[in-house]
């Protein structure tokens, strides 16, 4: 008799050890998923502006840029990679190849009014570096156009120049005073164009560098860097460093 009560005073141990891990897991289980949505909604919070011409000026709060005086911009996640986020500077896959040949001499107008001929004028003999925008863009286009900004500065001087390049996707919007007026916002300077022109013809430059898009909201920070002389083609990310594009752009001019 006394054995078996012992044995069953055994046996209710064991199953109120059992009991009590079971309740220990559940409560941590709970605990970690609480600490996950709290962390979640925290960082939801967050919210980052910084300044178009100088990325590297950041902020909590809304305001202007202490340097420049620019209205800082919410930045989008597609301008801010979360944390151990690997961004290839230079881009492949299923984008349609690019070549010298096929680039059309469509007619466009640059930031001042004047007409040009797209390949003749722009690509013809020379390394471009060529990026799509539009005017009224609030998210990647400000960062995107301050970076060539900053690659136009440091690009080291060569002969002939780099050709910076930028083509609206919302030519309808995008009057060349509006481009005049957006080109001055970033101080570009000379041996950047900012295109538009005739929809039509726009459409049909942006299907040829496959950049078209249905929508201008949809379009990539892509940029397209070419060297025309040896049809030498390549894709880099707009919102890599300056210091990336530069060594890409570099690399294709001196392609042989």
């Amino acid at each position: 008799m006394h054995t078996k009560k012992k044995s069953m005073r055994v046996r209710i141990s064991a199953v109120m050890v059992v009991v009590c891990l079971a309740c220990a897991v559940g409560a941590a289980t709970k605990t970690n998923l609480i600490n996950a949505q709290t962390q979640k909604k925290q960082r939801a919070k967050i919210r980052r502006y910084a300044c178009p011409m100088h990325p590297e000026v950041t902020s909590n709060k809304p305001g202007k840029c202490p340097r420049c005086g620019m209205t800082l911009r919410l930045k989008p996640d597609a301008v801010e990679p979360g944390p151990g986020t690997n961004l290839p500077p230079v881009l492949a896959g299923d984008l349609p190849s690019i070549s010298s040949s096929k680039i059309p001499d469509v007619r466009v107008y640059d930031q001042n009014g004047k007409q040009l001929n797209f390949y003749s004028d722009l690509v013809k003999g020379r390394t471009v570096a060529i990026n799509f925008i539009f005017t009224t863009c609030t998210g990647v286009c400000p960062p995107m156009t301050a970076t060539f900004r900053r690659v136009q500065e440091d690009l080291p001087q060569r002969t002939p120049p780099i050709q910076l390049i930028s083509i609206s996707v919302d030519p309808a919007t995008d009057t060349p005073a509006r481009m005049h007026e957006f080109a001055a916002k970033f101080k570009a300077g000379p041996g950047w164009t900012f295109v538009t022109g005739d929809r039509n013809e726009i459409d049909l430059l942006l299907q040829a560098l496959g950049a078209a898009v249905a929508n201008k909201n949809d379009h990539t920070p892509m940029i397209l860097i070419g060297n025309e002389v040896t049809d030498y083609w390549t894709r880099a990310y707009g919102l890599s460093s300056p210091t990336t594009l530069i060594q890409v752009i570099t690399a294709a001019a001196n392609h042989k």
